[in-house]
């Protein structure tokens, strides 16, 4: 089952509600996201991302993953 680019905003707007979320692909399996929100200050690179994984719920979970690749950035704000 195909998942489109604003499923993957609003999955991450749950756990991040004032952040700003850009997110592109339109093939159903490869979108690129970024992600700047100010919970992320103080955390390395790693911590973000996992933060945004989890927002994911499982979405990207071995071969049974509706996504199967999402190049993520994501900050704090400057």
């Amino acid at each position: 089952m195909a998942i489109t680019a604003h499923e993957i905003e609003t999955m991450i707007r749950e756990s991040f509600p004032n952040a700003k979320i850009t997110v592109d692909g339109d093939d159903g399996q490869h979108f690129a996201a970024q992600v700047i929100d100010e919970s992320f200050r103080g955390m390395n690179r790693v911590q973000q991302q996992r933060a945004v994984y989890a927002a994911l719920k499982g979405k990207m979970d071995g071969s049974n993953g509706e996504l199967h690749a999402l190049a993520l950035t994501t900050k704090a704000p400057e």
